[in-house]
């Protein structure tokens, strides 16, 4: 997964110290992904995984078994998500350094392949093609957050020709890959 721009061990641990700070006034975490509609046994991806907010909720609602993978491009992120997996014991979670844009996960794996607040970060085309590798038939992807206009999110997945609007809502986009005839 590359970024327009990669992110420094400081930035990271600034950004990591925000997210906390919102975790603590604002803590939405779980609630939010329980609305992705993970289930026992599915396989998530965490794409763009950060410090594993999301990672270890994914890892409690998958369950024994379930399976999660936590994707990022930079060491910091991945050692940040270990240690707070650690924490709960999770043993559910599989974290991938991506390289490029290849997860390093097998193809047609993913039940919901989740990028959440980092759309911004990366280059669509190729993420996209990735995210899309990754997903069973009838996997999913969901899109939350962010600092992009939603209208130009939509945009460049549908122009993508890969994803199709499957639901919305305030908080999230939820994709299905797009039938081909």
């Amino acid at each position: 997964m590359l970024m327009k721009r990669k992110m420094s061990d400081g930035q990271f641990k600034a950004m990591q110290g925000l997210m906390k700070l919102i975790d603590t006034f604002y803590p939405y975490v779980k609630s939010r992904a329980r609305s992705f509609g993970v289930q026992p046994g599915m396989t998530v991806v965490d794409y763009g995984c950060g410090p594993g907010r999301y990672t270890a909720e994914f890892a409690k609602l998958v369950g024994e078994n379930g399976k999660v993978f936590a994707v990022d491009h930079i060491d910091i992120a991945l050692r940040e998500t270990k240690k707070r997996l650690d924490k709960t014991g999770a043993a559910n979670v599989e974290l991938k350094l991506a390289k490029g844009y290849d997860s390093g996960i097998p193809a047609r794996r993913a039940d919901i392949v989740c990028a959440i607040d980092m759309f911004h970060h990366v280059e669509p085309v190729q993420f996209l093609k990735e995210t899309e590798r990754i997903a069973k038939p009838d996997g999913v992807m969901i899109i939350a957050g962010g600092h992009m206009f939603r209208s130009r999110v939509k945009a460049f997945v549908a122009a993508s020709g890969l994803w199709e609007v499957a639901d919305e809502n305030f908080h999230f986009l939820t994709y299905r890959r797009k039938l081909t005839k």
